[in-house]
């Protein structure tokens, strides 16, 4: 007699709304605690700024970075640079072409935002070993890899 294959821990689409409760509580939290911190920025804002912080991008790098249209991008360019936190430079290679970069307020608030996103990373791991932080971190990344068509 054939015995019946162990259950599945987890079924697709009950997986699929997991990572997708994890990103929406993560993306919430984030929001609370720059709230409380006193910076009124959304989540695709803190985005935007982080990838920022990294060096100069374009307003595709900066939409595909914050998951919006770039339209929408465009528009939350506009409210950062009203604000002084980002500046839009022609670039000399391409006439056509912005390239935008924090200014010197935009990297000060920078320095205090990523402390904000530090602790909602640490309460999100919190009681997990090093190791078991590293473990979630490296499965996370293959199922990701594991999704995204080569050559993406």
């Amino acid at each position: 007699m054939k015995t019946a294959p162990p259950p599945i821990a987890c079924s697709g689409s009950t997986l699929g709304l997991l990572f997708r409760q994890v990103r929406d509580a993560m993306w919430a939290q984030m929001e609370r605690e720059l709230a409380a911190a006193g910076h009124e920025l959304t989540f695709s804002q803190y985005i935007t700024l982080k990838k920022l912080a990294d060096g100069t991008a374009g307003v595709t790098d900066l939409a595909r970075a914050a998951e919006l249209n770039p339209g929408a991008m465009t528009r939350l360019l506009d409210r950062l640079e009203a604000r002084g936190l980002v500046a839009r430079v022609a670039d000399p290679s391409d006439r056509r072409a912005l390239n935008i970069h924090l200014t010197d307020a935009g990297m000060t608030i920078w320095q205090d935002i990523n402390k904000c996103g530090q602790r909602v990373r640490e309460q999100a791991l919190s009681g997990m070993s090093d190791l078991e932080r590293e473990t979630l971190t490296r499965l996370l990344e293959q199922v990701r890899d594991n999704l995204t068509p080569s050559g993406s």
